[in-house]
């Protein structure tokens, strides 16, 4: 998989136009990059609490099926790389309440399980997982990676 090109001009490219300028990346890359998909998102993940966080999660995943309906795979990636990262995010504050799993000095933190973000992130991986494993959007993604690279 070749690597998410930081390098583009995120500001002036519409994704939605040029799906040719995209690439998947690992993981969450270009999350918070990526337009016009990141302003239709972003409003809509939240992860305080499980019943936001669900609502959060429902929202983004109704997002991936309309992107899925209209053959926007762009906007499919993105909404699947929202939902995890809530998965992440929610992770990291359940390993670590401050959200910090470092020290100043480099050194680990303990981590101090907090129950309520430990859900909230099984609630956004759980829908993660609906998303990575949809058919469509496995064969999309494979298209558009043998297409575009």
């Amino acid at each position: 998989m070749p690597p998410f090109d930081y390098s583009q001009d995120f500001e002036q490219i519409d994704f939605r136009k040029h799906p040719e300028k995209y690439r998947v990346g690992k993981g969450e890359q270009g999350v918070l990059l990526v337009e016009p998909y990141k302003s239709e998102i972003l409003p809509h993940w939240r992860i305080r609490t499980p019943e936001i966080a669900q609502q959060s999660a429902e929202k983004i995943f109704a997002l991936f099926l309309a992107y899925k309906a209209a053959g926007d795979f762009v906007g499919m990636d993105m909404a699947r790389k929202f939902l995890q990262m809530g998965y992440t995010r929610s992770r990291r504050y359940a390993n670590h309440k401050s959200g910090r799993k470092y020290a100043p000095d480099g050194s680990v933190l303990r981590r101090d399980e907090d129950p309520v973000k430990a859900e909230c992130a099984r609630i956004f991986y759980d829908t993660y997982l609906r998303a990575r494993e949809d058919a469509d959007y496995a064969r999309m993604k494979r298209e558009h990676q043998q297409k575009y690279g």
